[in-house]
């Protein structure tokens, strides 16, 4: 008989790859969605071989959530649903706590009630490091989250590791650093500027406006992130792991090698706000800092430790940072 698993969340970016590979590896996969999901986020769904039962939820809901649970029983379930946009978090953090670390605990409840052998992931991630002022972090540093979101997200964090520790449950935190994809939505800064420069190549737009040029993230793919996810869920023992690429990288360096790979070459001037990126076929400015798109608090690097994950699982990225930017431009050229 098949393992049943139960997604939070199917209809993002995490979701679809991770039903994907479930349905390759036998599962029966069921998976909730908001109502109010646009047509627009299922499509990440459509292209996919297999059947995928989809039930409308809330995290916030506990009695949709109980209802969920008790008719599918689910052997496994990976808690992916999330307010996610961290700029957002700094507008509605009460709607971001509510979603995010609430809804967690609505599902932990639920499980210890009705079905305490269930396994359960929690989509961590490493926006709960925030400002603790360590460069590379692994699972024994600190935490302090600079934003709604990550406050949130840490919240969530130790629920699980209270439900595991409390009644011996198998709940596991997997600590994400950015991921990303052809599917990543288009608020997210690697999506806005693969999309916007390819828009520049085909003449629909002139440049791209950006905030903290110097901000350093430790990108991966979320195809190699959520094999993560399942590697940790069938370990012997729960856990909690770190999922990174060890390398980091700001998102200036990340604007080079997106306009290298579209064939455009610019040369960078000015400093802090008034830093701008020209591009060198027509001398015009093709990236500007736009200072409304600052947050109130940010993070300046960011970089995981993931050797915990490869030396216990067994897992290690096997796409780097040129091969995902050349996998999300060519998918998005394709789309232009």
């Amino acid at each position: 008989m098949s393992k049943v698993a139960f997604i939070t969340g199917i209809n993002g970016q995490d979701g679809s790859y991770l039903a994907e590979i479930l349905l390759k590896k036998g599962y029966s996969v069921h998976g909730m969605i908001r109502r109010s999901s646009s047509d627009g986020t299922l499509d990440r769904l459509k292209d996919i071989e297999g059947d995928i039962q989809l039930y409308f939820g809330d995290m916030s809901d506990s009695v949709s959530l109980s209802n969920i649970v008790l008719k599918i029983s689910p052997d496994e379930i990976y808690n992916l649903a999330a307010q996610s946009d961290v700029g957002v978090s700094f507008i509605s953090p009460s709607y971001t706590e509510r979603i995010n670390s609430l809804g967690t605990l609505n599902l932990l409840e639920i499980i210890k009630k009705h079905k305490p052998i269930c396994k359960f992931y929690q989509a961590s991630t490493s926006e709960m490091f925030g400002s603790s002022g360590v460069k590379i972090v692994n699972e024994e540093s600190v935490f302090c989250p600079v934003s709604p979101y990550g406050i949130s997200k840490l919240s969530a964090y130790w629920f699980v590791k209270y439900f595991r520790n409390a009644y011996g449950m198998f709940t596991t935190n997997g600590i994400l650093f950015n991921h990303e994809s052809p599917r990543r939505g288009s608020n997210f800064v690697t999506k806005k500027i693969i999309k916007q420069a390819c828009e520049i190549i085909v003449k629909k737009r002139e440049k791209i406006k950006l905030g903290n040029l110097n901000a350093k993230r430790d990108w991966g793919y979320a195809e190699d992130y959520v094999n993560a996810m399942w590697m940790m869920m069938h370990h012997s023992i729960p856990d909690d792991f770190i999922i990174s690429t060890g390398k980091s990288y700001t998102i200036e360096c990340f604007c080079n090698m997106v306009f290298n790979k579209l064939g455009i070459k610019i040369e960078w001037e000015g400093e802090g706000i008034n830093r701008k990126a020209i591009n060198t076929l027509n001398n015009k400015i093709i990236i500007e800092v736009d200072e409304n798109i600052y947050r109130p608090l940010d993070i300046c690097h960011l970089e995981g430790d993931y050797s915990k994950a490869k030396k216990i699982l067994g897992w290690e990225p096997k796409t780097d940072l040129d091969q995902l930017i050349d996998i999300m431009v060519d998918a998005e050229m394709i789309r232009m």
